[in-house]
Parts: structure tokens; C-alpha cells; sequence
């Protein structure tokens, strides 16, 4: 059954987090649906430890930093976060006398809104699959994933994981102590993540908590039902090598698409959204893009840019669920209400 919502935000970037502050200012509730394994869009899967500067009033934030405050900053606002799912299909039906938008996702949850507002940033996020090897999908949650949903799988596993960076070195450390035996495989000896995350997973190889495989390459994945085991070509031997094990961790990176959205009959620019700057709706009623996702002249694609799209988005939102009344505005400052809702206390 669809559960009805205020407002569907697709992307659970540091926009789409935003969008949950300001439509809760309003009182109005949201949903967060993102197709990643966690909130915080690019910043949370590309680059976490990367520095952001141009934040106001924050002269210094890691990435993930930066999400996590947004994440605090919403806790006291009413809000669903959905994972691992990715908007499919979008229809305009009649409900209650009214034109709504039921969203359904590739794992067939539905919702029902009169707003939905698009920040996708660059697009959907999709796993970079391993090119060598023919339709590694056939052991998709039968041995090969492309993000881990649930450490308590790899407990007592024979696991590998393929890449090199930040992502790879990170659950290679995490899920080194719950495993039977976990080998890091990457195609040289050098790594793109963060210098500390390195000298970690290199310390776990001193002590022989991981196997560290390079320069190796995936050759085959092996098994009927599931993962058996993988084969391995060594670049300076050119030898193949079998290798007993239960599950496999692709850890490439994420390929930028559209996606469905190029289905979804929207006025584009380029690989963009066309929106207008009065309350950056798209083309057809009811569907808002903010963020990177987003043109229009003299568009910049920062942060806080999206900031100011999705204020004035929200506020059109809201004229939407309520025709007719005043946007109750009002400066956060001045709001005792507001001020106790969110948790502050008076000088």
C-alpha cells in the first residue's frame, strides 16, 4: 500500500538532506529515496574525507563531516529514508479529488505526493562492474555485491574485495576482524584512498589479519547457485590462481546516469534538468530539481547553491499542498516555537 507524503525527494545528497530541514520549518513531512547503501550522495561515497571550504560559517568540514551535521540538523524532523532503491516509475493520478504523483522503485515501494523534487546531483549511482568478467550479476546476493548492506553477511566468510579506494580500504579494515579470511585484491600496488585508511589495511597485512593481492586481476567467478570460489591472474606471472571463497566485494566506484529520469517527459539541458529560478519546478507541474541535477543561466553547481534552490522549491511545495493559504515564514531566530523544537535553549 503507498503511504502519502508531503513531499519525495529523490537523492539523499547534502541537497536532498536540506530539502528535509526546510520543508520541516513549514511542517511538512518528506522521504528520502537514494539507490546507495547510505545517506550523503557524493560526499558520503566519492570523496568523504575530501575538505569543503565554501560552507557559510564553516571555514573547514570533511565531506562526511559536513553530511553528518546535515543528518543532525534534521533529526527533529519528520522524515522516511529509504536505501537501496532507485525510482522507477512516476504517474500522475487522481487522489482525493486532487492530481498527485505516486512514485514507485525498483523494489516496488510506493508513495503517494504532490511534490516531488529531483536531487540526483549528477544522476543515479550506478556500480562499476568488473569488465573482464561475462554477467557477474548471475551472483548478484549469491555471493557478489557492489556495497555491503548487512556486515553480519561477511561473518565468518572467506570474503575478497576488489579496488582501490577509499570504499575498498575502509570495509577491508571494518570486516577484517569478523571474517574467516579476507584478501584485498587490486591490479597494482598503490591505492587512491586516504592515506591513514592505507597504513591501516597495511598493518592488518603485517599482522596477517588480510591478504593483500597485487597486481592481481579478477579471471573468472566460480560456482553454480552461489560463489565458490575466483580465479586470479597474477600481472607479473601471468599465471592463474584459484582461490576458495564465499563472497566478493566489487569496490570500483559508481558510473553517473540519468536513469529513468530521462523517461519522465522533463524539459532537458544537455544531461541536466531545465527548472525556472522563481521556484526551480521543472517543466511539469509538481516536480521540482535542485542541486546539480539542475540548469538554468548562470547555474553553479555548489553546494550551497542547492541550499537556496530547495528553499524556494519548498516554498512552492507547500503553496501546492495548501492553495490558497500564506507560507507560514518566519526567521528561525525570532521562533521560540520553532526554537524549541530543534532543540535550543535560550541564553
Amino acid at each position: 500500500m503507498a503511504k502519502e507524503v508531503d513531499i519525495v525527494v529523490i537523492g539523499a545528497g547534502p541537497v536532498g538532506l536540506f530539502t528535509v530541514f526546510e520543508a520541516g520549518l513549514l511542517g511538512l513531512n518528506c522521504v528520502l529515496i537514494d539507490n546507495l547503501d547510505k545517506p550523503g550522495g557524493q560526499c558520503a561515497e566519492l570523496y568523504p574525507e575530501k575538505p569543503i571550504y565554501d560552507i557559510p560559517g564553516v571555514p573547514f568540514q570533511t565531506a562526511q563531516e559536513h553530511v553528518d551535521a546535515l543528518l543532525k540538523q534534521i533529526e527533529p524532523f519528520n522524515y522516511d529514508l529509504v536505501l537501496n532503491e532507485r525510482v522507477e516509475l512516476i504517474n500522475e493520478i487522481d487522489h482525493e479529488d486532487s492530481r498527485f504523483w505516486e512514485i514507485e522503485t525498483n523494489e516496488s515501494t510506493k508513495f503517494i505526493t504532490k511534490n516531488i523534487f529531483i536531487a540526483a546531483g549528477a544522476g543515479s549511482f550506478e556500480p562499476r562492474r568488473p569488465a573482464n568478467i561475462s554477467e557477474p550479476d548471475t551472483f548478484l546476493n549469491k555471493g557478489v555485491a557492489y556495497a555491503v548492506r548487512s556486515k553480519s553477511l561477511y561473518e565468518n566468510k572467506d570474503i575478497f574485495i576488489f579496488g582501490g579506494g577509499d570504499s575498498a580500504l575502509d570495509w577491508t579494515i571494518d570486516l577484517a576482524e569478523k571474517a574467516k579470511s579476507l584478501s584485498l585484491v587490486h591490479r597494482r600496488d598503490a591505492f587512491r584512498g586516504a592515506l591513514h585508511s592505507e597504513e591501516k589495511m597495511r598493518e592488518l597485512v603485517a599482522s596477517r589479519k588480510v591478504k593483500l593481492l597485487t597486481p592481481y586481476l579478477i579471471d573468472s567467478i566460480e560456482g553454480s547457485d552461489k560463489v565458490e570460489g575466483v580465479t586470479l591472474k597474477n600481472f607479473d606471472t601471468n599465471e592463474i590462481e584459484h582461490h576458495n571463497a564465499d563472497e566478493l566485494l566489487f569496490l570500483f566506484g559508481l558510473n553517473k546516469k540519468l536513469g529513468p529520469i530521462l523517461e519522465w517527459n522533463l524539459d532537458l539541458s544537455g544531461k541536466k534538468i531545465s527548472v525556472n529560478t522563481e521556484n526551480y519546478q521543472t517543466s511539469v507541474e509538481g516536480i521540482f530539481a535542485v542541486g546539480d541535477i539542475n540548469d538554468y543561466p548562470g547555474k553553479l553547481d555548489l553546494i550551497l547553491s542547492g541550499f537556496h534552490e530547495t528553499t524556494l522549491a519548498v516554498q512552492e511545495a507547500y503553496k501546492r499542498i495548501y492553495p490558497g493559504e500564506r507560507v507560514p515564514f518566519g526567521y528561525t531566530t525570532s521562533n521560540s516555537k520553532l526554537q524549541e523544537k530543534l532543540g535550543v535553549k535560550e541564553k
